[in-house]
């Protein structure tokens, strides 16, 4: 009797359990039925888990959005992976209340607690049965359908895209009802609402697709269809992994296309945020769309992409400026490269302005090698006087322009297209801008305060402060009276911790130099002996690695400190004056991204040098290594990059070396390098390597040579059996077709900012240019590094990267030695 009353109640929780599992189960489903809704926390999954429907925020926004993205992928990338939006231009806010359901009359409607109307529906007019669903397909498409009669379909996504084109989808013009169907990029990075540019078929007809701006300027075309592709894109042809088709009949043309064999490959078209229509295929282990092909080849070449009255460069990351005397009519959107509102004035012109009663007149400022804007009207003038006066007297004129050929050129109303041309490339005009009096008053004060600093703050102090360090260099040149006993320390016993007392005492401390009768460098001198016993009698177990001039070894103080001992190789040809060079010039270098020389020795012909030691090792040990590279995320690697040029800026600029260099006699400069690199194969420059001659510049190209590095995680030299000569070349490749992005080492997934990669490859290439005058200055790097909005130059072709050195490989390996064959001695500047 027992039994019988608990069987009830046993089997009663097992059917509570039962029915919990199979609600949970049904909620991750594909498909959405009546009497059902979808909230904010939950999705519709599709068979083979490839596309995900549900709700999402775009960046930092707090709009709510429903959407479908490639499920696969991780939630980190999310953004990047939307394909499609449905209440693009009508958020959510209310995460608690917001869902997708079907109406009574059929429909899909989204709705929240407050809304007396849907938020976004399907919106169908002709009756349905109240037997509809909605499910979320394999190829990414949302359908609603009739759940008796699964071939009635109602409504699908693929007929109402965004701006995305997936593969099956159709971008088609319905010929009878003369509908056509557009991709419409988003308004910028964080809001879905359609922007300014957009994708589709010709309206006026033909078998090609145009790009537009605010659906109404054309600016690129594919072609017309050949059967195969796209007469002006035929990077279609070289692509074998997808099919293209286009057809057209009595009742609609269309474009779609699909792949070619079985094997899933996330794939889309896309017209993003700059205006641009792109094909990309998501490479696993990338976390980032690879672009197969894109249009136009250049941001340049987008209608209006930086707005009213702003500036577009080539080539740059972030191609917008306001115009001088402009400023972002949102800078907000800017910030999200939105530029659609382009630019306003900062001051009101004389003829705009009715409270303006001081009788001050506009000017005009000119800007050089300019793409003129676009709708100019002519006006046959004599001459650039009468032009100016033509639009000064036009309160609507906001620029002119004048050349013999044209005549006069006006401008009324905002400037749209006006572009800042390159140096060297296609010749550009000079475009005369309208400002305000206020503005002309506000640029001249700048330059005269400029102009006060200049001479008052840097001229004068900069005199005296480099006659003072000539003086102070010179008297240390001083012999010292004959008799003076020197002293050497050991180094088992030294303190660095306590290292400037121990510097500035006589009795403890004398300059290497001092014994052999030479110049003053602050540095203790340790014995032959002592530097031995620290590093075990320099034994291989202790050798860190073997460079051009010699080996390098780690040694331990009594104290537990560790050292490097770097021991100049009598075979490099290197004698005391070279010696003298170095640990003169390293000696007076402060600074935190700088390795430190702490001591040396001069004993038994031996030439020694004590540094700091890193215990994190050298960079390549990790850069190169396959297992270890992951240990630099992209984090670290920036901060390295940024580290390197701001102690190359210190050695450059702000070290007392270069003061002391101006004392010294010319031949004394060839023998030193104030720099970055051993200049092995791969890192010299082309005018060290081809004529021996070395500058400031030489240290700018072997920094370049190392981003490119850090980015890509390959070395310089390791191209030996591949297409490309070297890195440059490959980076150079890429670069020209506008592939930059593969240059990223793949085994560390994206950055949080492409934008920023982009970047840093533009400076990398600036820095590896062939002419010395081509390249910037680490001043411009920094700069470049710390301000991402600054405009970039666009960079020419880099040394080295035509024609392959055809001397066997064999003959260089065989007849490598330890040994260098030039007297330049040189020290690695390594970032910490």
């Amino acid at each position: 009797m027992l039994t019988n009353t608990r069987n009830p109640w046993l089997f009663s929780v097992l059917l509570l359990i039962l029915s919990y599992y199979i609600e949970c189960f049904s909620t991750a489903g594909d498909t959405l039925s009546a009497a059902e809704s979808l909230s904010v926390s939950e999705s519709l999954v599709s068979q083979g888990s490839i596309f995900e429907l549900g709700f999402f925020k775009p960046g930092t926004s707090s709009n709510i959005y429903l959407g479908i993205w490639y499920k696969k992928f991780d939630v980190m990338v999310k953004d990047i992976s939307i394909v499609w939006v449905a209440n693009r231009e009508n958020p959510l806010t209310d995460p608690s209340s917001s869902r997708l359901e079907l109406s009574e009359d059929g429909n899909l409607v989204l709705l929240d607690r407050s809304s007396k109307k849907p938020y976004w529906s399907t919106n169908l007019a002709f009756p349905m049965s109240n037997s509809t669903e909605a499910i979320i397909g394999g190829d990414g498409n949302f359908v609603l359908r009739d759940r008796y009669n699964l071939s009635t379909i109602f409504w699908e996504s693929f007929d109402h895209p965004t701006d995305t084109l997936l593969p099956g989808g159709k971008l088609r013009i319905d010929k009878i009802t003369g509908k056509s169907k557009q991709l419409i990029s988003w308004k910028n990075s964080e809001d879905p609402a359609p922007g300014m540019f957009s994708f589709g078929l010709d309206p006026n007809g033909g078998s090609q697709y145009v790009l537009e701006w605010n659906r109404s300027q054309s600016y690129w075309s594919s072609g017309i269809w050949n059967g195969r592709f796209f007469n002006l894109a035929p990077e279609m042809k070289q692509n074998s992994i997808f099919n293209y088709t286009f057809v057209s009949n009595e009742n609609e043309s269309y474009f779609t296309y699909s792949l070619n064999n079985s094997t899933f490959i996330p794939s889309r078209f896309v017209i993003n945020i700059s205006g641009m229509i792109q094909q990309q295929m998501w490479l696993a282990g990338h976390c980032n769309w690879n672009i197969s092909w894109f249009q136009p080849r250049q941001k340049s070449n987008v209608y209006a992409l930086c707005g009213a009255f702003g500036m577009s460069y080539e080539n740059v990351s972030n191609p917008c400026q306001c115009l001088q005397g402009f400023e972002p009519f949102s800078v907000k959107d800017t910030k999200l490269y939105d530029w659609s509102g382009g630019c306003v004035r900062k001051s009101s012109l004389q003829c705009e302005d009715s409270m303006n009663t001081n009788g001050e007149r506009d000017w005009f400022l000119k800007k050089s090698n300019v793409r003129l804007p676009v709708n100019s009207k002519v006006n046959l003038t004599g001459s650039a006087t009468t032009c100016e006066l033509v639009c000064m007297k036009n309160c609507s004129c906001a620029a002119y322009a004048y050349n013999s050929s044209s005549g006069c050129m006006i401008w009324e109303g905002p400037l749209l297209n006006l572009q800042q041309l390159s140096d060297g490339g296609e010749a550009g005009q000079d475009i005369y801008l309208r400002l305000s009096a206020s503005e002309h008053r506000s640029t001249s004060l700048r330059g005269n305060k400029w102009n006060v600093w200049v001479i008052v703050s840097v001229l004068l102090p900069a005199t005296a402060l480099l006659s003072w360090l000539c003086i102070w260099f010179l008297s240390k040149g001083k012999v010292k009276p004959k008799g003076e006993k020197d002293s050497s320390n050991d180094l088992r016993l030294f303190d660095f911790s306590a290292e400037i007392h121990a510097i500035n005492d006589a009795s403890n401390t004398k300059d290497c130099l001092k014994k052999r009768g030479k110049k003053d460098v602050e540095l203790p001198l340790f014995s032959y002996e002592s530097v031995s016993a620290t590093t075990n009698n320099f034994s291989d177990a202790n050798k860190l690695g073997e460079g051009g001039f010699g080996p390098v070894y780690k040694g331990k103080l009594l104290k537990g400190q560790e050292i490097a001992v770097k021991m100049l190789s009598k075979r490099s040809g290197q004698g005391l004056e070279e010696f003298r060079n170095e640990i003169t010039l390293i000696a007076k270098l402060q600074h935190r991204n700088l390795v430190r020389l702490l001591g040396c020795c001069i004993e038994l012909d031996e030439n020694i040098l004590i540094y700091e030691y890193m215990p994190n090792r050298s960079l390549d040990f990790f850069l190169f290594d396959p297992t270890k590279k992951q240990t630099l995320d992209w984090r670290a690697r920036f901060q390295i990059i940024e580290g390197v040029a701001q102690g190359l800026l210190y050695l450059h600029h702000y070290s007392r070396i270069l003061a002391w260099l101006e004392c010294l006699e010319p031949m004394k400069h060839k023998q030193t390098q104030i720099g970055l690199l051993e200049l092995s194969n791969g890192y010299m420059s082309p005018e060290y390597a081809v004529e021996g001659l070395f500058s400031m510049k030489s240290d700018v190209f072997s920094f370049g040579v190392l981003l490119l590095d850090i980015v890509s995680g390959k070395k310089n030299t390791g191209f030996y059996n591949s297409a490309s000569l070297n890195l440059l070349a490959y980076a150079w490749e890429l670069w020209r077709y506008d592939r930059s992005l593969e240059l990223m080492d793949p085994t560390i997934g994206y950055p949080s900012s492409t934008s920023i990669m982009l970047r840093f490859i533009n400076i990398g290439l600036l820095c590896v240019q062939e002419s010395l005058s081509d390249r910037p200055t680490m001043s411009n790097v920094v700069s470049w590094l710390s301000n991402e909005h600054v405009p970039l130059p666009t960079p020419k072709q880099p040394a080295f990267t035509t024609g392959r050195n055809m001397m066997d490989t064999n003959t260089l390996t065989t007849s490598a030695a330890n040994c260098s064959i030039n007297n330049i001695t040189v020290s690695i500047m390594e970032a910490r």
